[in-house]
């Protein structure tokens, strides 16, 4: 089973089968919350719907083409980080995360990530990561800005939300920009 040991506090691991509620709490617990920025969380309304979606996860780590990681803070579930399908052939993926609100402020987001950016880029050896996110989550562009990515550009009306159409913001980070910043 994967697991990425960020720091004395963060630990990411592989979500398995017996993870359904525990992560189906997470997201119902702060619905309200994610919905303002993630288009599927009132679609994930059962625990039920962890159980199909999990193992269809376990095959694409298997598959060597991404995965979807708990966020563990001092052994609680908090969040979800992973990497999106992976393009092999330009060695390239992007990066989706969430936190719980509770678990704001910690840096926690910011480590994780780090860390999933030295195993996307000195374990996988992939070229390029992308982040995108809503172009009014304050919160969720914070964490590509401080990491020293790269704006792209913006996708007008790129995803629809519960609240209507929003503009997404595109970030990435090369491989070699990376190991300038935090070399290995």
């Amino acid at each position: 089973m994967f697991t990425l040991k960020v720091d004395q506090e963060i630990e990411l691991k592989l979500f398995q089968l017996q993870d359904s509620l525990k992560l189906y709490q997470l997201v119902n617990e702060n619905r309200e919350h994610l919905r303002k920025w993630l288009p599927w969380v009132d679609t994930m309304d059962s625990p039920f719907q962890y159980e199909a979606v999990i193992p269809i996860w376990l095959r694409q780590f298997a598959e060597n083409n991404g995965f979807n990681a708990g966020i563990l803070y001092n052994g609680e579930l908090v969040g979800s980080i992973g990497l999106h399908q992976i393009d092999w052939h330009n060695l390239q993926t992007s990066i989706g995360y969430y936190l719980a609100k509770q678990a704001e402020g910690h840096g926690i987001m910011t480590r994780s990530v780090q860390a999933l950016l030295n195993y996307a880029f000195h374990d996988l050896g992939l070229n390029r990561v992308e982040i995108r996110c809503g172009e009014k989550n304050k919160r969720s562009r914070a964490i590509p800005e401080r990491l020293g990515f790269g704006k792209e550009g913006k996708i007008r009306d790129g995803e629809q939300l519960a609240s209507g159409f929003h503009d997404i913001m595109i970030y990435s980070m090369l491989a070699r920009e990376w190991n300038r910043i935090s070399p290995a």
